[in-house]
């Protein structure tokens, strides 16, 4: 269980790095028009928000803090 928090928590915490810098996009493709089977459609690159990636950052590090810190039973 420690090891899973630690690892999920490290995968967060670098994914929210890479989201703050700005290096995070997603493709959202819309349809401008469409015309019954044909449609004309528009693809745009968009930033994740950097609020996802600061969030990715506190998250991540708590699950390591909490998997270092959390005791045996």
């Amino acid at each position: 269980m420690r090891a899973g928090l630690i690892i999920v928590g490290i995968i967060l915490l670098v994914a929210g790095i890479w989201v703050t810098l700005g290096n995070g996009s997603y493709k959202q493709t819309d349809t401008l028009v469409q015309l019954g089977s044909a449609k004309i459609e528009a693809t745009h690159t968009k930033a994740v928000p950097q609020w996802a990636g600061i969030a990715g950052i506190v998250v991540g590090g708590l699950l390591v803090v909490g998997g270092f810190v959390s005791k045996k039973r």
